[in-house]
């Protein structure tokens, strides 16, 4: 069957339909907005994804729904955009009409002091309040993580979150009232077909399905793939890296699914952390802690759980906690399928079991007995919205007092990925005790041969993952007759 091939880009921008032609694979979203078309409310701050100055909302359809959700410009792809709806700040408010309900809650509650974050702020509270328009502290404190101030200080824009909904009427606002002409307009523009815009050098492809995907990287191997873009995003605009050909895959539907049957759930390698979060949390709540501070808001509504396993990152914040739950990938070259154990897709440091032209194409997460314990500890230098030095997964499975299995995996302590085989050797079978665990803490040694860097040095790296053990004990004593229900993140 002919596959039927569009060769524009189109999107909605604010009230505005944009249809695009030519596209360049680097061309980021905050460029575009600035540059092109003079939009400047959204700011330049870090070009990483850390800050939040460049925050605007993207509305995609979804299962007949559109949902917004606010997204780092800066590292976010114009070609990415189709079938989207981006809204920024300039939107919210015309110059001779009256503040929007955010923008005016900021300024009751004194939220602005040098005005350059204010922007990226107000962007963040407008998803917010659009998605929950009474949240928590908690709630507001999580939506902000990808937002950094360093001037004003953050309770007055708390405040002013709380604030909102005193001052206007949710039902009211336009992105609420106009959504059923939205939702029509964008399922208009999303017509099933392969984008295919520029030359070799400049190629860009959006493939119209999953099945075609498939076709165009078993006939362009070494294209880069984009899903998320947080760390695609950081090759461009930080270490000027050509990407080009590009096959993005964010607009696929058939790659944003997860479900769950009577033995495990099934993650689509397009599913964002902010999709995966209910059921994740549903069925594994010890994962909640290390979920909530992986990047800011703005990160997980783009970043995927696929994509944090294919870069095959050693410090990754999901695939420890995977592969102490034996997660499997399964893996697709054309119309091959193949599954394979996750600790086995890390081979060494930027080597992956992943054949050119092959993809991910989900995981399988299978549920934990009764009788295992699980814990998760995530170790960074901030709290929230920072890269691991450290992150261990702990899952141990106890048969009249006795260790009957376990899994325990790092990232941070090896080029890849890593289980600690010698330690889970020194505790299986052994009485679960405090004289277990500290016989096996030694074989650490056998196991990891930790590196310095700017995160942590190697000596640290490796006082801590005995000691996060150490803990894993002292925990499951606290909880001798129970599930462990959390997780505990300990900020360096």
């Amino acid at each position: 069957m002919t596959t039927e091939i569009r060769n524009t880009i189109r999107f909605v921008l604010n009230d505005r339909l944009v249809e695009l032609a030519d596209v360049s694979p680097v061309q980021t979203l905050l460029d575009f907005l600035r540059i092109d078309r003079n939009l400047r409310g959204t700011k330049e701050g870090c070009a990483e994804g850390d800050c939040g100055a460049c925050t605007v909302l993207v509305g995609r359809l979804f299962e007949g729904r559109v949902k917004y959700e606010s997204v780092n410009a800066c590292i976010r792809f114009v070609a990415s955009l189709d079938s989207c709806h981006v809204v920024t700040v300039e939107a919210l408010s015309r110059p001779d009409g009256p503040l929007h309900p955010v923008q005016q809650a900021m300024v009751e509650t004194h939220a602005s002091q040098c005005g350059f974050c204010t922007p990226g702020f107000v962007m963040s509270l407008y998803g917010l309040w659009m998605a929950n328009p009474k949240p928590s502290i908690r709630e507001i404190e999580k939506a902000l993580q990808g937002n950094l101030c360093r001037c004003t200080g953050y309770a007055a824009i708390i405040r002013a979150a709380e604030a909102i909904s005193s001052i206007g009427e949710l039902g009211k606002d336009p992105l609420v009232a106009e959504r059923n002409t939205i939702t029509r307009q964008l399922a208009l523009l999303k017509d099933g077909r392969r984008v295919e815009i520029g030359s070799e050098d400049e190629r860009i492809v959006l493939p119209g399905s999953v099945d075609d995907l498939a076709a165009v990287l078993e006939a362009n191997p070494k294209a880069t793939i984009v899903a998320g873009s947080t760390d695609v995003g950081l090759w461009v605009t930080k270490f000027m890296r050509q990407i080009a050909p590009v096959v993005h895959l964010s607009h696929l539907d058939e790659l944003r699914r997860i479900s769950a049957d009577g033995s495990g759930i099934t993650v689509g390698a397009g599913v964002s952390y902010t999709e995966a979060h209910p059921v994740i949390l549903r069925h594994f709540p010890q994962l909640r802690e290390l979920w909530d501070r992986i990047g800011g808001e703005q990160v997980r509504n783009m970043g995927t759980v696929g994509g944090n396993i294919a870069n095959g990152s050693p410090i990754g914040d999901t695939p420890p906690a995977l592969i102490a739950l034996g997660a499997s990938v399964s893996l697709r070259k054309g119309k091959r399928r193949r599954t394979l154990p996750l600790e086995g897709y890390f081979i060494e440091y930027g080597r992956q079991d992943r054949e050119p032209g092959e993809f991910v194409e989900n995981i399988r997460i299978p549920f934990i007995g009764e009788e295992e314990r699980l814990a998760v500890y995530k170790i960074s230098k901030r709290f929230d919205e920072d890269i691991s030095a450290i992150c261990g997964a702990f899952r141990v499975k106890f048969e009249e007092g006795r260790v009957a299995d376990t899994v325990i995996a790092f990232g941070g302590m090896a080029g890849t990925p890593k289980r600690a085989a010698s330690v889970e050797a020194a505790l299986k079978g052994a009485v679960w005790s405090e004289a277990a665990v500290e016989a096996a803490v030694s074989a650490f040694d056998q196991d990891f041969t930790p590196l310095s860097d700017w995160r942590a040095s190697a000596d640290y790296r490796m006082l801590v993952a005995k000691n996060l053990l150490r803990r894993f004990y002292l925990e499951t004593q606290e909880t001798r007759n129970t599930r462990i229900d959390r997780i505990v993140a300990v900020a360096v």
